[in-house]
Order: structure tokens, then sequence, then C-alpha cells
């Protein structure tokens, strides 16, 4: 297996200190504090852990109160809400440094099937057919921030071809929405529970992109200060993160220094597999006088 995400699996392989008591480690991968993908793959986890096998989360709704330190452990603490004839519902507080940094509410529910519908894909180019992301970086470099260079030239456990990355890393009107392909770079063990876990980690990556799509900005540009407040998801259907998933991601606002992203996660077969929505503190800084 290719050993980053090799690395990753074992980063959500957590320590079971008691019952309801876990401990994971973390990762530096470029920015400056804990991904929040890793928090909330690690928090899933753990809820996960505590319930039935035969019940998987289908909705999960977190807050990122403090940034984590990738240096030290951080432990999650599971509360055992409710255990239902359909649903089961938890709740994960993650701490470090004796404060809390994170918490989520998580839902779960036993399969069944009834009525369905659900938007339809859009009409894009096949993944086969796109350049990999860093290679639209090393094209424009010297014209990107620092820091997004660092972060995304990086060796990672997911691989991401842009359908309009020129349209983002280019001045002026952009396009309104972000689509791109996403896939693990290797293939991961068979599991739904796992590949949900694995999932919510990646759907962190690029979200609040969206936000600066309406604007001649960039997230990592020196003048922009940008932390994600919260993360919403949705498990529609069965998902594999190791074939080819397009993510579609946009903003429908954003005020009072806060960006809204919302995105759909499609498979190759055109079934929406999960939403998600983030907002996050999205703020031009003004230069002092």
């Amino acid at each position: 297996m290719n050993p980053i995400l090799a690395d990753l699996l074992r980063v959500l392989e957590l320590e079971r200190l008691e019952i309801n008591l876990f401990r994971g480690e973390s990762r530096d991968i470029g920015s400056p504090q804990v991904f929040g993908g890793q928090v909330l793959g690690q928090a899933l986890v753990a809820a996960t852990a505590t319930v039935a096998p035969d019940r998987l989360v289908h909705s999960l709704h977190a807050y990122f109160l403090r940034a984590g330190d990738f240096n030290k452990s951080i432990v999650y603490e599971v509360d055992r809400s409710r255990d239902g004839g359909s649903f089961t519902s938890r709740r994960v507080v993650a701490i470090q440094d004796g404060q809390q940094i994170f918490h989520m509410s998580a839902s779960f529910q036993v399969a069944e099937q009834n009525l369905e519908h659900q938007a339809p894909m859009p009409k894009v180019p096949a993944p086969e057919t796109l350049k990999d992301v860093r290679d639209w970086l090393t094209a424009a470099a010297g014209t990107i921030p620092e820091g997004m260079h660092k972060v995304m030239m990086r060796d990672r456990p997911f691989e991401f071809r842009s359908v309009n990355m020129p349209a983002m890393l280019g001045k002026g009107p952009r396009s309104q929405i972000l689509e791109q392909w996403f896939k693990a770079v290797d293939r991961v063990p068979d599991g739904e529970a796992l590949h949900r876990c694995l999932l919510a980690y990646a759907s962190d990556y690029y979200l609040l992109s969206a936000c600066t799509l309406p604007h001649d900005l960039m997230l990592e540009a020196a003048n922009m200060r940008v932390a994600s407040i919260d993360h919403a998801m949705w498990f529609h259907r069965p998902v594999r993160v190791d074939d080819w998933l397009l993510y579609v991601v946009d903003s429908p606002s954003a005020s009072g220094a806060r960006g809204l992203a919302r995105g759909s996660i499609f498979n190759r077969n055109g079934q929406l597999v999960a939403s998600t929505a983030q907002e996050g503190l999205f703020r031009k800084l003004t230069p002092p006088k």
C-alpha cells in the first residue's frame, strides 16, 4: 500500500483508553494547526466504535472550537446519547491540554430501502483526461501564495484532478463552482464504515476555497484570515474512496466575516453519495494606516 495512505489509516486507528474514551495521534500536513479533516475523521472513528456494526453514520454536525497542536495527542470522549430501534445518536468531544478543541454530534441508522431521488451530477470531463492539481500549481509557481504551494504540493493520501483549476488561479471574475475529482492514492480495505470515515477526512479539502470564487483573492494570501467554524455532512449512499469521486462545491453567501460553502459528492456512476456544508471565518484584513 502507498505509505502516505497507510500512515493515514494508522492515524485513524485510535487507542482505546476506556469504554468511551479514545486517543489519537496527529500529522503535520503543512498547515499551521491540525488538519480539520483529521479531527473529523478520528471523531467519527471514535463514535463508530461505540455503535452496533449494523448501523452506519448518515449525518454529522461538528464545531471547531480551538486550533489543534499536531505535536500532541488528542483525546476523544464519546457520549452514548441514545440507542433507538432504527437510529443511534452519539456526541464526541475532542480534548487537548484539558480544553475542548472540537465537538461533534453524529447519527447512525440501520440500513433500509424506501423512496429515493437525487439531484443529477453535472457533466464534466473524466478524471483520466485532467491534470493533477499539483501540475497546475507547478505551472503557476511564483504567482500563488507560499502557504498554498507548501500545503498543496505535499504528497497526500488523496489525489485531486481539477475540472476548473485554471479559473481558480486566474485573476478577476472566476467560476462560481469548484469541481474536482478525487480518490485515495491506493486501494483501501473493504468496510463501509472505514470508507465513510475516510470520506469525512477528505471532505475538508478545498471546501472553504469556494468562498473565494466570487472574489479576486486566495485563502492562503497574507491579507486573509480563514478558519473552519463548523462542518456538516450527510451520507446518502454506499461509497468507496479508492474510486474516483466528484466534489462539486459552491458558496451561496459570505457576510459578517464568515463564508458558507456547500458541496455534493458523486461517484463515477453519477450517484450522489454525500453532501457537505461548512461555514468558516472569512476575513479580509485591512492594512494598518
